[in-house]
């Protein structure tokens, strides 16, 4: 009776265990429109991201122009090509000026979007924060040449900032020129473009927020300063821990354009960039792309140790983590 019992109940549970694949086809089926939608996106990152990567394998290699990345020909050389950068005497200066420019962006940067969205999450006129949102995200669609073009409208030796000056009785001066204006003009510009796109989501997190929650907290007699610090930065609290770790994770992945095109001779010591470099080594003059490949794996490399650190201190100090 006893085994009898036993195997009734096994049947049940191997029954359960079975999928269901009538239940998966119908999901399917509902679910295909949207992934039809987003295949295209799958295949840009699969082709641009994923399917280049081995590419990397010209690092470990004396690879030329036109030579195959893999054949029986193929000369490796370990890793004397991370060798050279290291004992290249730019690899400090370069070091210092990219995580220069990036831990100062960063500094500001960062908390600038959670500020506004608080602000603009505040005002009692909805129609008005629409409006402030609309004009701080404007400047995200401006290219990168535009900007720099616009740098040099105001900034320029003829610029308005030095017309303002040569009126007044003051001489004029080539921002551009000017070693110590490099980093100002880089991060401000880059925050301005930038802050209004980045505080979209932590709008989206802030119109989550149950309006109950408000509400309590004003019959309790709390002012508005005391809501945003108690419901509203708490309530999109997880976001800014997601958002801080991904920062991290790309702190030194700063580009080569708009660095590039604000590049003078007069600005070249804090201006040369790990990724400026690796650009000049690797399409210009006599490229020697195996030595670029490796400056930029090592770049890389650096980002992926400061986002597993970020994720690992996160997830050990919160219950927010990507992992």
């Amino acid at each position: 009776m006893q085994g009898a019992s036993k195997a009734p109940a096994a049947a049940v549970r191997q029954k359960k265990d079975k999928p269901d694949m009538g239940k998966r086809l119908r999901n399917f089926n509902e679910n295909f429109p949207y992934l039809v939608m987003i295949l295209p996106a799958v295949l840009v990152v699969f082709l641009f991201n994923y399917l280049p990567i081995y590419g990397v394998l010209i690092a470990f290699q004396d690879f030329m122009p036109g030579d195959p990345i893999l054949s029986p020909d193929t000369i490796w050389v370990g890793f004397e090509n991370f060798t050279r950068f290291f004992n290249d005497v730019q690899f400090w200066p370069l070091m210092k000026n990219t995580f220069l420019l990036c831990i100062i962006g960063f500094i500001i940067g960062f908390p600038l979007p959670i500020l506004v969205s608080l602000a603009l999450n505040a005002l009692k006129s909805k129609k008005s924060g629409k409006v402030f949102q609309t004009i701080y995200t404007a400047p995200h669609f401006i290219s990168l040449v535009v900007l720099v073009g616009m740098l040099q409208l105001f900034f320029g030796r003829y610029g308005l900032v030095n017309n303002l000056a040569a009126s007044l009785g003051g001489d004029r001066i080539s921002y551009f020129l000017e070693s110590s204006a490099f980093r100002p003009m880089y991060i401000l510009s880059s925050n301005w473009q930038d802050f209004g796109w980045s505080a979209v989501i932590y709008i989206a997190a802030l119109s989550n927020v149950d309006p109950v929650q408000h509400e309590a907290a004003m019959i309790d007699g709390a002012t508005r300063f005391q809501r945003v610090i108690h419901v509203d930065i708490p309530a999109i609290m997880p976001m800014i821990s997601v958002m801080l770790i991904m920062s991290i994770g790309g702190l030194m992945g700063v580009g080569y354009e708009k660095a590039l095109l604000m590049q003078t001779d007069g600005n070249l010591a804090v201006s040369e960039l790990i990724a400026t470099y690796v650009y000049k080594r690797g399409l210009t003059g006599v490229p020697d792309q195996a030595y670029a490949t490796a400056i930029g794996l090592f770049n890389s490399v650096i980002n992926v140790v400061l986002l597993i650190i970020a994720n690992t201190t996160s997830k050990r100090f919160s219950e927010n983590s990507l992992w």
